[in-house]
């Protein structure tokens, strides 16, 4: 019971503890488990270097509950950071992030699926790169529209040769962006 209450503390300490304050946008995230350790996952990974004031939101999931969960989640975390570190589009850094982790995962069954966006608030776009991940969802409230920021991908941790397409749309003021995990969409209470 104590090292799950290590690794719950461990795990914790790895995602956000504040969200980011960028003129123009609200910014909030939350992760709640219901093990005491899991696979969901999402940072906000500033992009300070970046001249445009980039920011890069990323929310994941790991296949599978607890501890081998929250391994695999720490270690899609700290490649991802690394890679995410050096200069490239956000393709070829899930492109090289799912290279990695195949060399960790792709006997295990193991995988994760990843949304990673990166909004510009200067040129009002968000880009978006999907790994198997449900799309995000925007809610329009000028035009009280829906609609999915989508596109093709496979999951990290599972083909090596991957190729992960990048897309770029306009955002606008009023517009809402969810990025969510299975764990919502299956929520029974």
């Amino acid at each position: 019971r104590q090292s799950l209450e290590v690794a719950m503390e461990v795990q914790r300490s790895l995602l956000p503890k504040s969200s980011p304050e960028i003129p123009g946008l609200d910014i909030a995230g939350v992760s709640i488990y219901c093990d005491e350790t899991g696979g969901d996952y999402y940072d906000f990974i500033d992009m300070a270097d970046d001249p445009d004031g980039r920011l890069a939101v990323v929310v994941g999931d790991v296949s599978g509950h607890g501890i081998p969960a929250a391994l695999l989640m720490t270690t899609a975390r700290a490649f991802l950071r690394q890679r995410a570190a050096m200069s490239g589009e956000i393709d070829r850094i899930i492109a090289d992030t799912n290279v990695q982790l195949v060399r960790d995962v792709e006997d295990s069954g193991s995988f994760v699926t990843l949304f990673y966006s990166v909004i510009d608030a200067k040129r009002k776009s968000v880009s978006w790169v999907r790994a198997g991940h449900d799309p995000a969802i925007v809610y329009d409230s000028g035009t009280d529209s829906f609609s999915e920021l989508g596109g093709k991908g496979v999951a990290l941790g599972v083909v090596r040769t991957a190729n992960y397409a990048l897309h770029t749309e306009d955002i606008t003021p009023g517009q809402i962006l969810v990025i969510g995990t299975d764990g919502i969409w299956e929520e029974m209470n």
